[in-house]
């Protein structure tokens, strides 16, 4: 590389000093400079002629010339597809970035060169080292034909898949400018304007004739429309004379339902009255009988009475006289304040037991809280697991429900299994240990996992990962020397120390992966990592970002280095403190066996309390009889005074039954003596209404008489309402079509206006207007009527001058006609005469590129063993904006040749295509140079790719062409 680079320094200066016979072509680029751009601070490349390749690791810094290259040029951070502001190209941290490209051009070289600023994130630029305008240095390198835009010479990084997404019309007109005669470009212009022009020219006599076809379509339809019109006009007239005598009729009948239900509401009055006064009857005899049964209840209530008080006073005489109980009371009083004092006692233990139970389920719910939250971490894990890898969630499932067939422990994948004491550290573990092991199962005995296996693999056929712990415990193996000398690196902890795990996972990792001997530093380790190296002789090691891996050559026995950038974690990055679970779960176990102590001491006061409440109830049973036997007599004589007062009270109120029968008589015939006038007047009302009901009957039926014929009428009128409306429908069609040709006819118009240099208020000659308006409408037509006019001429004699006069008018006027068309008709013709001439050139020279192109296409195809077309693809001959670009290829023999599409084609295909077509243009280029970065990114077959790349620039005199590899080509 350094021998490269000095050759570039002295091919630079040989071209700085003007030699003669330089190697470079006209805009090659034969300097780059960086000044704290992307990942540069100061870098400076001299390119050599014809092929460059680039090759390093990813983020040594290859995208970042081309970006140099892209920016330098003029080129828009958007086409990059890396940041939308200029400024972000600037080096973190820098307030000011530059690039600066030499062009080659003789006798003296151009420098353009692009200062960057961060905080406005502009652009200063300076050509030859004097400030310029962006515009200036936009034209300079048009000059130079580099087009830093057009994917065929200039495909960055991110933008190879957007090449296979090029439409064909695209496709060709980037070949067009990159590779093809300056003026090849210009003739498909041109001919994509005359097209559109002749389409102007034709289209406005087309929406005419439709126009004029429209209007007289309106027109007939508008004919046939009047006259259904006047077919129906005398049907109209008899519907609206039926519906007359209709409306008459009912009025009449309005007029006489009104009086009806006049006379019908008064009917209903009389009759509510009446049903008023039967009502009022019968209260008052529903009164009579009420009395009648209160009377009969006195009576019995006082024999009742009288029975009672007879019983009462047969037992006072015989109850004995009343006993001293109060000594058995006193008795019974003291016994029960004794069992009361006893209950409250066991009240208060019950109350002080309750609380503490409840104090220890509140601390039981708090801890199974937290294990809830601590077995939702888990259970995010396994979501993770049974997101990523389906068959090991299904395979885990299955030995969650039969671990009793396994001879010793089976560890569950090591992704659940390890717990990472801090999340920081999980990308450490996750980098260190591969994914298929990460989901894989770790058994203790190889029995055991050989069965599980055979059951997933075999039977359930799942992929799943099992491995085998050591025989040999490896978990408390020690490292290689102590931690602590280590710090001075900056070395903080091995990565066993950084996680838990089960013992045979443990085991497994300190085996396999030597967990226990790999060191974790920090960015001091990373900034003295070569002392590091020299000097501690680790083969593994990691710094707060990156991973480093040092191997002994077998050769020169000298260290190898390779160092990674740490990927993110995936599966670690949730951790539970298992100390902390086993900790909460043996508080649950001893509050669960304090519940049980503290329930069945309640059970055994409950008891206690039931049987002293039984004891309680039985005593006051006791005490009760007793005051009852004491109070007996009294409160049998007090009961025999209340009955004889309540008898005294009953014969008191004695009802005269015959009194109130007369009563009620003398009510009831005045009432029925209401009714016979009330059923008199009802009876007149009657008389009146039937004679009405007559005529409404009659009314009805004369509606009913002229609704049928209205209804005939209608339906005699209803069939030509359809074809009236038919007509009406189609007539608003053409008329808005005709509207709609109109318009267009006048937006033509005001095109051809322009055409003729007319103003916007200028009028046609007033001779022309008359003409177009009096004569026919095609040249054809125009011809017959002036011979025809001839003929008619020649046929009269001794006409006067007036006539002759108008005569000469009007054939003059046909004549303007007549030339004005013909220059429109030649004008078309021009039109399409240039078009044939200009396709004929630029077809010419487009299928000469094309087949070249094919050429070279094919032949790299067929060193690769594969198929490759090239050809020019059209839909149709006029069309010239559709034309374009078709690359068709075939990589498998049994398949066939497929379009290059962004679907069909699988992204190393596409990546390979585009690469060859890129070296079939190389040969007929124009433009300076060419970049194409990171082809290797897919599996391709790279030496014979690079093969015919350096077979392909081989020639002398050829444009350049920058390669970017990520890796040396075997």
């Amino acid at each position: 590389m350094a021998a490269a680079r000095e050759k570039g320094k002295a091919v630079w200066k040989s071209v700085k000093g003007g030699e003669s016979q330089s190697p470079f072509v006209l805009g090659s680029i034969v300097r780059i400079f960086m000044e704290n751009f992307l990942t540069y601070t100061v870098c400076e490349v001299f390119p050599g002629p014809n092929l460059n390749v680039v090759l390093g690791a990813n983020g040594t810094g290859k995208s970042s010339i081309v970006c140099a290259i892209c920016l330098g040029l003029a080129g828009k951070p958007s086409f990059l597809a890396r940041a939308d502001k200029i400024g972000l190209f600037v080096k973190q941290g820098c307030m000011k970035g530059a690039v600066e490209i030499e062009l080659f051009k003789s006798p003296d070289n151009i420098i353009i060169t692009r200062e960057i600023y961060v905080v406005s994130n502009a652009s200063a630029w300076f050509i030859n080292k004097k400030p310029a305008t962006l515009k200036t240095v936009e034209e300079q390198i048009a000059a130079l034909n580099i087009q830093v835009d057009n994917l065929c010479q200039f495909l960055p990084q991110d933008k190879v898949g957007e090449f296979t997404k090029l439409s064909k019309t695209e496709l060709l007109e980037a070949t067009e400018k990159s590779i093809g005669s300056p003026e090849m470009y210009q003739f498909h212009c041109e001919l994509k304007n005359y097209r559109e022009k002749e389409r102007e020219l034709e289209e406005y006599e087309n929406v005419r004739e439709q126009h004029e076809e429209a209007k007289q379509n309106r027109n007939q339809v508008k004919k046939e429309l009047k006259s259904l019109k006047e077919m129906q006009a005398p049907w109209t007239k008899k519907i609206e004379e039926a519906e007359e005598n209709l409306k008459s009729l009912d009025m009449k009948t309005r007029d006489n339902t009104a009086e009806i239900r006049s006379i019908s509401q008064k009917c209903k009055e009389k009759q509510d009255a009446l049903e008023m006064k039967d009502k009022q009857i019968e209260e008052i005899n529903q009164a009579f009988r009420m009395k009648k049964d209160e009377e009969t209840n006195r009576q019995k209530k006082i024999y009742q009475t009288q029975k009672i008080i007879q019983e009462w006073q047969n037992e006072l005489d015989t109850m004995a006289v009343c006993e001293n109980l109060q000594p058995q009371i006193d008795a019974v009083n003291i016994e029960l304040k004794e069992l009361q004092e006893e209950r409250v006692n066991i009240d208060n233990d019950v109350s002080d037991l309750r609380a503490e139970k409840t104090n220890q389920e509140r601390e039981k719910k708090r801890i199974i809280d937290r294990l809830g939250q601590l077995n939702n971490i888990m259970h995010m894990k396994e979501e993770n697991l049974k997101m990523r890898f389906r068959d090991t969630h299904s395979a885990l499932m299955w030995l969650r429900k039969n671990k009793e067939k396994f001879k010793k422990r089976a560890c569950e994948p090591m992704m659940l299994e390890i717990n990472v004491k801090d999340s920081r550290h999980a990308k450490y573990i996750e980098n260190h240990i591969s994914t298929n092991d990460m989901r894989a199962f770790v058994f203790e005995c190889q029995e055991d996992m050989e069965t599980f296996l055979v059951e997933m693999r075999d039977h359930q056929k799942l992929r799943v990962n099992a491995v085998c712990a050591p025989a040999e415990s490896c978990a408390e193996n020690l490292p290689s020397r102590p931690i602590e000398e280590l710090h001075r690196y900056g070395f903080y902890s091995y990565l066993r120390e950084l996680f838990d795990a089960p013992h045979p996972v443990m085991s497994y990792l300190c085996s396999q992966y030597r967990v226990h001997d790999v060191p974790v530093g920090t960015e001091k380790t990373r900034d003295m990592i070569e002392r590091v190296i020299q000097e501690t002789n680790l083969r593994q090691m990691y710094t707060a970002e990156e991973r480093y891996v040092i191997k002994v050559s077998s050769y020169t026995k000298q260290n190898l280095s390779s160092n990674t950038c740490l990927r993110e974690a995936q599966f670690l990055t949730t951790s539970v403190d298992t100390d902390e679970r086993e900790q909460l779960e043996n508080q649950q176990q001893d509050i669960n066996n304090m519940l049980k102590s503290l329930d069945a001491r309640l059970t055994v006061l409950f008891d206690r309390q039931k049987l002293l409440e039984h004891k309680d109830n039985k005593l006051r049973q006791e005490k009760k009889a007793l005051l009852e036997r004491g109070n007996q007599r009294r409160q049998l004589e007090s009961k025999i005074g209340v009955k004889y007062d309540s008898l005294r009270q009953l014969e008191q109120d004695a009802i005269d039954l015959e009194k109130e029968f007369q009563l009620a008589n003398v009510k009831i015939k005045e009432i029925n003596k209401q009714k016979a006038g009330l059923v008199s007047e009802l009876m007149h009302l009657i008389k009146r209404i039937i004679p009405l009901n007559i005529v409404k009957v009659t009314l009805a039926l004369q509606i009913t008489r002229m609704t049928a014929e209205k209804n005939r009428l209608q339906s005699e009128y209803k069939a030509g309402t359809v074809q009236l409306r038919a007509a009406q429908q189609r007539f608003h069609e053409l008329d808005n079509k005709k509207q709609l040709l109109y318009e267009k006819c006048v937006e033509l118009m005001k095109q051809a206006r322009q055409v003729c240099r007319l103003g916007p208020g200028q009028d046609f000659p007033e001779e022309f207007q008359v003409a177009f308006q009096t004569l026919p409408n095609t040249l054809e037509e125009i011809d017959a009527f002036l011979s025809e006019e001839k003929t008619r001429a020649s046929c009269f004699t001794g006409l006067s001058a007036s006539v002759v006069e108008e005569y000469n008018k009007q054939t003059q006027e046909i004549q303007q006609l007549t030339e004005y068309l013909e220059g429109k008709k030649n004008e078309l013709n021009n039109y399409k005469q240039n078009i044939s001439q200009v396709k004929e050139k630029w077809l010419s020279l487009l299928k000469v590129m094309i087949e070249q192109i094919n050429g070279k296409f094919s032949k790299f195809f067929s060193s690769m063993q594969c198929v490759g077309e090239v050809d020019l693809h059209m839909e149709n001959e006029e069309e010239y904006e559709k034309y374009g670009i078709r690359i068709r290829v075939k990589f498998h023999s049994s398949t066939e040749l497929h379009e290059l599409t962004p679907y069909h084609q699988s992204g190393g295909e596409k990546t390979v295509s585009t690469m060859l077509y890129l070296m079939a243009l190389q040969e007929l280029n124009r433009c300076p140079f060419r970049v194409v970065d990171e082809i290797n990114q897919v599996r391709i077959n790279s030496a014979v790719l690079f093969f015919l790349c350096t077979d392909a620039y081989d020639i002398v005199e050829r444009t350049d062409f920058f390669f970017l590899f990520r890796e040396w080509i075997q």
